[in-house]
Formats: C-alpha cells, sequence, structure tokens
C-alpha cells in the first residue's frame, strides 16, 4: 500500500490535471466578466472584489444585467443568491464523500465549491473506492487550484484591458460552452433530465418577468419537476 502523504499528492495532481481543459472557456469566460463588469461601471477594485468573494459566474453576470437595469438592491442580491442555490446542492451532494473533513477543511472546500470541481469530484469519487479522506480532499483541491488562480488572473486582464480587445474575438462564447461542459455528463437519469428540460422550457417562457425573477421560478418548478419524477420512478419500482 502507498504511503498515505504519497496517494495525496497523487489525487492532488490527479484534480489539477482533470480540472485543466476547462481552462480554455474558464478563461475566455473571466475575460468576458472583467470586460462586461466595466462596462457595468465598476471600477477593479469592484471588479476584482466581486471575483474573489463570490467566485460564481452566473451569478455575477446576473447581478451585472441587474445592475445595468437598474433594479432595487435587495432584487439584485435575492436574484444573485437564487442563481448560486445550486451551491447548496452542491455541498449536500459532497457530504457522503467530504463530510467527515476538519471544519477548516469544510470552509476551504466550501469557498473552492464551484460548477467546475463540484462536477469533477462527484465523477471521480465514486471511481476511486480506494481513496481516503485526505485523498478526497486533496483532489478537490488539486482541481481548485488548476482553475481559481486564471478566473482571478483572467478577470483583472478584461477589466483593466477589456477596452482593447476586438470584438471579433466574441467571448461570450465561453459561458454557453462551460455549462454544456459541466451539464451534459450530469444528464444521466430521467429526474435530471426533466429538471434540465423545465428549466430551460420556464427561464424561455418567463424571460418576459422583469429583474430576471423568471429566473428564480423556473429554477423552482425544475426542482420540482425532478423530485416529482425521482418519487415517481420509486412508486414505479417493484
Amino acid at each position: 500500500m502507498k504511503p498515505k502523504q504519497t496517494t495525496s499528492k497523487s489525487a492532488f495532481w490527479a484534480g489539477y490535471r482533470d480540472c485543466t481543459p476547462f481552462l480554455l472557456v474558464a478563461c475566455p469566460f473571466a475575460l468576458l466578466f472583467g470586460v462586461a463588469a466595466t462596462e457595468a461601471g465598476l471600477n477593479i477594485l469592484q471588479t476584482m472584489a466581486m471575483t474573489v468573494l463570490v467566485i460564481a459566474g452566473a451569478a455575477q453576470f446576473t447581478a451585472l444585467v441587474l445592475l445595468q437595469e437598474n433594479a432595487p438592491t435587495l432584487i439584485i442580491l435575492v436574484t444573485a443568491l437564487a442563481v448560486n442555490l445550486r451551491m447548496a446542492m452542491y455541498s449536500a451532494a459532497l457530504v457522503p464523500h467530504l463530510g467527515k473533513a476538519s471544519p477548516r477543511m469544510k470552509m476551504l472546500i466550501a469557498y473552492l465549491n464551484i460548477d467546475q470541481t463540484f462536477g469533477l469530484a462527484t465523477a471521480r469519487y465514486p471511481q476511486e473506492t480506494e481513496w481516503t479522506l485526505a485523498d478526497r480532499c486533496s483532489y478537490f483541491i488539486g482541481a481548485s487550484l488548476a482553475i481559481m488562480p486564471a478566473w482571478v488572473v483572467f478577470s483583472y486582464i478584461g477589466a483593466a484591458f477589456g477596452a482593447t480587445i476586438p470584438d471579433a474575438f466574441a467571448l461570450d462564447f465561453a459561458m454557453p460552452i462551460c455549462f454544456l461542459a459541466l451539464i451534459a455528463p450530469a444528464l444521466r437519469s430521467l429526474p435530471h433530465v426533466a429538471a434540465a428540460a423545465t428549466s430551460v422550457i420556464g427561464a424561455l417562457a418567463l424571460s418576459w418577468i422583469p429583474f430576471s425573477l423568471g429566473l428564480i421560478i423556473a429554477a423552482f418548478f425544475a426542482m420540482l419537476i425532478g423530485a416529482q419524477t425521482e418519487l415517481w420512478l420509486a412508486r414505479r419500482k417493484p
């Protein structure tokens, strides 16, 4: 059996390598946020504070859109929090794997818990049945350190030099590709597909509601449909 330190180091670099491909879309995504933030009226300090404290691209872009629409502060906060409610579900899904970590480690993992790190971790953990808790934590941190610094650095580049980036680069391609890469592997069952379809249909049908509140309503119905589909499947089992 390998020494614990060796396996944890291997797990760290495995996480780092697994997350590296996401840089292809995360870097343009971060650049786009930096550009959009300055165009919305934020200075570099405000942009970087939002990037470092929130670390959630979808919520950050949602807040920017609402800022440009002069939405009330309460609406901006509630909507951004609603977009980030998925992080609570991510945390619950990680409990079986990381729930026994120390309080300090849990705080670090909570800060580093983003779409990419969660998606990679939940896909890799079931495959590594011999990993210890330390190995799983190392994998998670390794994955986060592959993408977090790049997110911060490219957000700064976008905020500082965004005006010089030609429009021909079309950085807005990064956002949909990033989320498609994360969502597609997660559609493993009928409840997942039902929830995803409901969220898409609901978001499009309710796009007319001011301040992007249709997203919150669509998310609520998506969770409801997904849960009901899972219960329906459970009742059909012999």
